[in-house]
């Protein structure tokens, strides 16, 4: 009897987060004329978090419906964090407008689906989940309908969302014969002896991962992610730093599939890491602040799927809980970022000299390798040597060249990383992980290329370098064909937008003309 009450009590307690925010959403319907958010809301949701956290610690746990596990937790912590940030934010940013009450209402029910998706272990409920989101999301996509930039990446993401939530489908579905469960404890269990996967496993965790690649806005799916940044900005803060990034908690939930799933590992390492080397080339085009961070997520994204696709899983979750709080600060403090760039603008610009770039390595490199040792002696190296490539940059366009203050931050930053890389590790189970040396090999050359590439592009004033900056420039039109495809096989009514110069009349030109036609 014990036994099942401490079972309903903790599924309760789990069911009563999403809830929370249905429960806001309902009241904000009836709130016309302002922007009612409860911050209250995500505050109780961190308080109920915090309370299962002891549940958990005591070794309480839900019924089969639900999951409560490390990872459940920090996801759960992460959205309410995010949830009670845009929230206080919303209130502020959407004073005065008309819909607020609208914005404020599926605002709240996107964050209860998202909390579905975070808690359900039946694979039916977290794909009702992943429904939900996208149904919610989009009517805050289309806060404002009258703009066509985002009425088209509405659009394009509209049907995405439903090609990603069909893939979905049937990878459950086979999931579900070849093990006769439908709860992904019972699935994910039968893979601790690591037995080889069947034919319908295969193509289920095929299909996953284009699943995760399209909810990730991987290339050449990606363009609707820099459309819809013309939504007010606590939705890009949203979406950029609460829903984006579900692509990766569904892998790591597959983790024991996926790391047997050698078709699955390539589609990843193939789609997301030639994404993440273009993307990040393509943001350094961009002049629009919000622009450049949309394509900094894609790049971001396709890094965190590649990082699956090794095994990495702890890496994978430590880059999304970073990636989830940067982009929601940056977003929702992106005037202020504006009127840091233009400073920049205005301040001389100091290259690194050679011997910045010397030092710089033969501080990074021996460091990294070091560490490399200690904490992962039998993984992958391509990530290592992504962090030293990242840290001989960050050192050396530091103004003052002294040995001893590089290595001291050198270390720092290179302890911080690994205790962070430990902790992650710790809420995860221990995965077995056996990289295959050619997905090693494809990484680091996508590292090699993307570090070479954007050198070239700095530093290099040939025609071939201006060319292919062009290119870049228009993203390899990638998204105008896909564009001018979705478009073809599902057309949409866009909004024409409206010419203001036609309505614009200065009075003194007026008064000017009037009195030269008087004359």
């Amino acid at each position: 009897m014990d036994w099942v009450l401490t079972h309903s009590i903790t599924t309760l307690l789990l069911l009563a987060i999403p809830a929370l925010f249905v429960v806001g959403a309902l009241q904000s319907r009836g709130q016309r004329g302002r922007c009612f958010l409860p911050v209250s809301t995500p505050i109780a949701a961190l308080v109920l978090v915090a309370v299962l956290t002891l549940a958990y610690i005591a070794g309480a746990q839900p019924l089969a419906l639900l999951q409560l596990q490390p990872l459940t937790l920090v996801m759960l912590a992460l959205i309410s964090l995010l949830a009670l940030v845009i929230m206080r934010f919303s209130q502020r940013y959407m004073d005065g407008e008309a819909n607020a009450w609208r914005y404020a209402q599926w605002l709240q029910l996107t964050l209860a689906a998202v909390m579905l998706v975070i808690i359900s272990n039946h694979l039916a409920l977290m794909w009702l989940g992943w429904v939900l989101i996208s149904l919610a999301l989009h009517n805050l996509l289309m806060f404002y309908p009258e703009r066509p930039r985002a009425a088209l990446g509405a659009h394009k993401k509209f049907l995405l969302a439903r090609l990603a939530e069909s893939c979905l489908l049937v990878a459950f579905v086979l999931l579900y014969q070849v093990h006769g469960s439908a709860y992904l404890s019972d699935i994910v269990a039968a893979y601790g002896s690591a037995p080889a996967l069947t034919i319908s496993e295969q193509v289920a965790m095929l299909l996953i991962a284009t699943t995760a690649l399209i909810k990730c806005a991987q290339l050449p799916v990606h363009g609707w992610l820099m459309q819809v940044v013309e939504a007010p900005t606590p939705v890009s803060a949203l979406l950029h730093a609460g829903v984006i990034n579900l692509g990766g908690f569904l892998l790591i939930s597959f983790a024991p599939l996926l790391l047997l799933a050698q078709p699955a590992q390539w589609l990843l390492l193939l789609v997301a890491g030639i994404s993440t080397v273009l993307a990040a080339l393509i943001m350094a085009t961009r002049i629009s602040v919000k622009v450049r961070l949309a394509w900094s997520t894609s790049a971001q994204m396709g890094l965190m799927l590649v990082e699956c696709a090794l095994g990495l899983f702890e890496l994978a979750l430590l880059h999304l809980v970073a990636h989830s709080l940067y982009k929601a600060y940056a977003f929702l403090n992106a005037g202020s970022a504006v009127q840091q760039y233009l400073l920049q603008q205005w301040l001389p610009q100091r290259g690194a000299h050679c011997a910045n770039w010397t030092l710089a390595a033969a501080i990074s490199l021996p460091l990294v390798a070091l560490a490399a040792w200690w904490v992962a002696p039998q993984g992958p190296f391509s990530p290592w040597l992504l962090l030293g490539l990242a840290l001989t940059v960050l050192l050396a366009r530091r103004d003052q060249v002294s040995l001893g203050s590089w290595s001291v931050l050198a270390v720092v930053l290179l302890a911080a990383y690994s205790l962070l890389k430990m902790t992650s590790a710790s809420l995860l189970p221990d995965y077995q992980i056996h990289v295959s040396l050619w997905n090693d090999a494809w990484v680091a050359l996508l590292v090699l290329s993307l570090f070479a590439l954007r050198s070239w592009l700095s530093s290099s004033r040939s025609e071939a370098a201006q060319r292919f900056n062009l290119y870049l420039y228009a993203g390899f039109y990638l998204d105008e064909w896909f564009t001018r495809t979705t478009l073809r096989l599902w057309p949409a009514r866009i909004p024409k937008r409206a010419n203001a110069k036609r309505h614009v009349v200065k009075p003194s030109l007026t008064n000017a003309n009037n009195a030269t036609n008087a004359k």
